[in-house]
């Protein structure tokens, strides 16, 4: 096995013990961390991406986690089945969406200089939109606002866009200041190796 794919073994399994630790609460509580799913997809979109068959079956097996984790949530956890609708099969392609936008992002740009900025803004892109599409196909398609207006379902949850988008971001920020530090320290070994 080679260096590529170990750090991707590395990576996936780090991803799907994010996911497994953080799904259960969205915004976090006093003991538990907010859901990472957001940042999760993103980021495997970056850092799985190298062959397209390799790809989707790691979207399909986070897929498949989130799914499992959900079910596993509301029937032996209490968790509230409130969000299990039709609307709940638009999360696949509001993932989708994070995953493909990491994916893009990475065959064009790198993580250093300007490249940062762009980052940075295209995070906050694809988490807005994750945000305004999942939102919005809940409101069509759960079966539970047919008495609320669109402008008044808008004005109810956008008070929660703030915290939606920043936990991803934070988590992404984690991520990138990890592999930012991990070029540096490889960098530096290399050049240690060199002069010996």
């Amino acid at each position: 096995m080679n260096n590529l794919q170990s750090r991707s073994i590395a990576i996936f399994a780090a991803l799907v013990a994010l996911m497994a630790a953080t799904r259960f609460e969205h915004f976090g509580s006093a003991v538990s961390l907010p859901d990472a799913s957001l940042a999760v997809f993103f980021l495997g979109g970056m850092y799985l991406s190298r062959s397209v068959r390799a790809s989707i079956v790691a979207f399909a097996l986070l897929i498949l986690e989130a799914g499992l984790i959900d079910y596993y949530a509301t029937t032996m956890q209490g968790v509230s089945d409130w969000c299990m609708t039709p609307a709940y099969w638009f999360l696949i392609p509001t993932y989708g969406s994070l995953w493909l936008t990491g994916r893009w992002f990475v065959m064009r740009y790198a993580l250093e200089g300007r490249g940062l900025i762009r980052f940075a803004l295209v995070v906050w892109a694809a988490c807005s939109f994750a945000f305004m599409f999942s939102n919005a196909t809940f409101y069509l398609f759960s079966e539970h606002f047919s008495d609320m207006s669109a402008a008044e379902y808008v004005s109810r949850v956008f008070k929660y866009y703030g915290s939606y988008v920043s936990v991803a971001l934070l988590y992404i920020s984690c991520a990138v200041a990890l592999h930012i530090l991990f070029e540096i320290v490889s960098k530096q070994r290399s050049h240690t190796q060199q002069a010996s």
